[in-house]
This record gives structure tokens, sequence and C-alpha cells, in this order.
């Protein structure tokens, strides 16, 4: 254990030389963790944010120039338990790691909704420097729009509910997307048919991103995205009403792209990131997906071929949000609770 003391602590990523660690904190504030201390005030310049249920202060990742540019990207949910929805903000941090400053609102999803759970909002830069994020189908019945169930909008390209984005490093669509030129948010749509995909990972050395996303109960997936693909949600699922009762007639659908790995029971998925450290050398190449519910880190053995043949299971005490590698190459950790910690997860 690094640190104790944040309050649900949410996205992390690492400054250059590994000068800190930057972390939100789903209330709306955002920490530093340098040189063995968490300092103890916050990084000012924040704008409000909702902080209800999933909603707050979320992720968090440096533009890939960031040593050049200084500029920060971060997602919160803005607006009121009536009408809310996720934005992607941009902003300078200063030379002293103290303040945000120009700070913008480059992207919101267009139609605003009540309630407050299914956000998605993880980015994940491209090497071509294009950004990915994604957002949440906008939650459970009985949380509807347009006079049906919101969930159903993961099916409606003209909304981004239920979809993984690409944009531009400014907000813009990518003119390169798979629906360029559709009405609504169709232009921004990378892939769609997701309900809360809250992990995103580039593997390195390819093209290839890996997506986990959040089931109902049970049926929590591990997708590789491919542009303009269906994900079959709701239409097609593992998964089923927290009630009990089937959510869809089928668990795939013709057309759509079937999960690589179905966890039942959840594993509640969500910090993700391919192992490039030389702590564990039989790691290398690896996926680790943190879980919530479940409060394990699952390590994904990816063969050479990049197939996975099999996984480990990390077992913790507590509820497991983000995993990341550090510029050391060693293995962090966030736990989910009032009282969060870092952790650091070594070899014994």
């Amino acid at each position: 254990e690094l640190t104790r003391g944040l309050e649900h602590p949410w996205g992390a990523d690492w400054l250059p030389d590994g000068a800190g660690l930057l972390i939100t904190e789903r209330p709306g504030r955002l920490r530093l963790f340098a040189d063995c201390t968490l300092r103890p005030a916050p990084i000012t310049g924040v704008p409000p944010v909702l902080a209800v249920g999933q909603g707050g202060l979320l992720d968090i990742a440096l533009h890939p120039d960031f040593i050049d540019n200084r500029l920060v990207y971060f997602t919160a949910v803005t607006g009121s338990e009536e009408a809310n929805r996720t934005t992607l903000f941009r902003a300078m941090l200063n030379d002293t790691l103290a303040e945000l400053t120009d700070i913008e609102e480059i992207y919101r999803v267009s139609r605003d909704k009540t309630g407050s759970q299914h956000f998605g909002s993880v980015i994940e830069w491209l090497p071509d420097g294009s950004l990915l994020l994604s957002i949440g189908d906008g939650g459970n019945p009985p949380i509807s729009l347009d006079g049906e169930a919101i969930r159903r909008q993961a099916q409606n390209r003209e909304t981004a509910f239920g979809a993984v984005l690409r944009m531009l490093d400014d907000g813009t669509p990518h003119p390169d997307n798979p629906f360029a030129g559709g009405a609504g948010d169709a232009p921004f749509i990378y892939t769609f048919g997701h309900r809360n995909v809250q992990g995103l990972a580039l593997r390195p050395g390819t093209d290839e991103v890996w997506a986990t996303e959040h089931g109902s109960r049970g049926g929590d997936e591990l997708n590789k995205l491919e542009p303009g693909a269906d994900y079959a949600w709701p239409d097609a699922t593992y998964s089923v009403e927290y009630w009990g009762l089937a959510i869809a007639d089928a668990a795939t659908k013709p057309g759509a792209r079937d999960p690589h790995v179905v966890w039942t029971p959840a594993l509640a998925p969500c910090g993700l990131v391919f192992y490039t450290g030389d702590g564990f050398p039989d790691w290398k190449g690896d996926l680790l997906a943190s879980g919530l519910v479940s409060q394990q880190v699952r390590r994904l053995h990816f063969s050479d071929a990049g197939t996975i043949e099999g996984h480990t299971t990390l077992q913790f005490a507590e509820r497991m949000r983000w995993v990341g590698v550090g510029p050391d190459g060693g293995l962090f950790a966030l736990t989910d609770a009032p009282n969060g910690a870092l952790l650091r997860i070594d070899p014994e």
C-alpha cells in the first residue's frame, strides 16, 4: 500500500519521467501522488461535476505530446440528475503540477439523460494521435429515452449511448470513422452495441484495441474492437436482468461480434492494461483486467499469435477499480472505496 485516503478514485495516468501519478476522485478532485506521497491539496481548476451514483470526475489521460503542450484530458458527468451527460474536457497543467488552466469542454453527449448510471468514460489514445472515448448505454430500466428503455439507444447510431467514439484531439470526429456524414453522434461512432465499457487497452505493437464492459447480472465481456462493428447489446447478451428475467432471446446476434471472454459470475471489469514491465517476465504481453464486485485482477494469457490461452486470478479484499503499468515497469492498482488506496503489486 503506497497511500490511502483517496475518495472513490476512478482513473489515473502517469506524468512523464515518473514525475508522479495523476488520480481522479469521483466527488470531483484531481490528486497528485509524487515522491512517494499523496499531495494533500487537490489540483485546482477542475470544473463542477455531478457526483451522484456512478457519476462524477472519472477518467484522465495525458496528451501523447504532453511534454510539449501540457495538455490533460479528463471525463466528467455534468448537469443534474434530471438532465446529465458524459463530458470530455481538455486543460493545461501548470509547471508546478498544482493548477489546471485553459479548460475547454471539447465534447459532450448530444442527448441528455436522467439518472446516475452507465457513463462509460474511458479514454484511450491511438498511435495516430486520435482518441477513443467510451459512452455507457444510459442505465437500467426504468430509465428511458424517447418512450423506450434508454439501453435500446445502444443500437441507434445517431446517439452516442452504448458506443465507443473516436475523435481528433480537439474533440471533433475523426474523418475516417465508419459512419462519417451521418446524423447526430454518428460521425463520432467507432463501435456500437455496448452496455458500459469501462476498460480500453491498445495491444502493444499492434493496432488491436481491447475492451471490457459490464453486463447486467453476469455476462461481463472482453471484446476486440473492430471499426463499425455491432457488439449486440441489448439485442443479444449472456447476462440477465438483476431481478432474474431474460434481457434477450439469444446470447449471440447474426452479423454482430461475439465476445472473446464472458465472465459469469460477474467480474465487474473496469481497469484494463497490457503488461509491458520486467517485474513479471512471464506476464509480458498479457492483459490485466481489474474487477469491482469480484475484488480481483484477472491476468489473461496472450500467446505470441495474439490468442487468449487462459487466465490467472489475483484475489484482493477490496474493489479493484484501476490497474496500470508505471514508468518503471511496476504494476499499480487503485481500490474503489471512500478510503481508497493506491497499491503496488510486486513479485513474491
